[in-house]
């Protein structure tokens, strides 16, 4: 038996998202991934869940997978401008910065940033 994934997986969805947030607060990421993982599995058309997802797989370097989890947002909800800003930054990451432009000036113009 694995205890450390038995921990995780325990108690409702409500006390393993309080638990998530405290790893993610710890900045133990890769934890908190763990545990938001099987809550996203559960209920997958919760945004709060899916984002702190894709905010530890990005702060744990995670950056393919954190691109997955941006690109399932965006496709449920478009008009994400954090995910559209959280996609760029993962694309300049991974050495794609013309992919990222896009969706950086995207962010931008949802936060009402214009260019002059």
């Amino acid at each position: 038996m694995d205890a450390p994934t038995t921990y995780f997986e325990h108690g409702t969805a409500a006390e393993r998202w309080a638990r998530a947030q405290l790893f993610f607060d710890a900045k133990e990421y890769v934890t908190a991934a763990r545990i938001l993982e099987g809550l996203v599995g559960e209920a997958p058309e919760q945004l709060a869940p899916r984002m702190l997802l894709a905010r530890a797989y990005y702060h744990s370097a995670q950056l393919s997978r954190a691109e997955r989890e941006l690109r399932a947002v965006l496709e449920r909800w478009p008009v994400e401008d954090y995910a559209q800003l959280m996609l760029g930054r993962t694309l300049e990451r991974l050495g794609r910065a013309a992919e990222a432009r896009p969706h950086l000036r995207m962010a931008a113009a949802m936060a009402g940033e214009f260019p002059e």
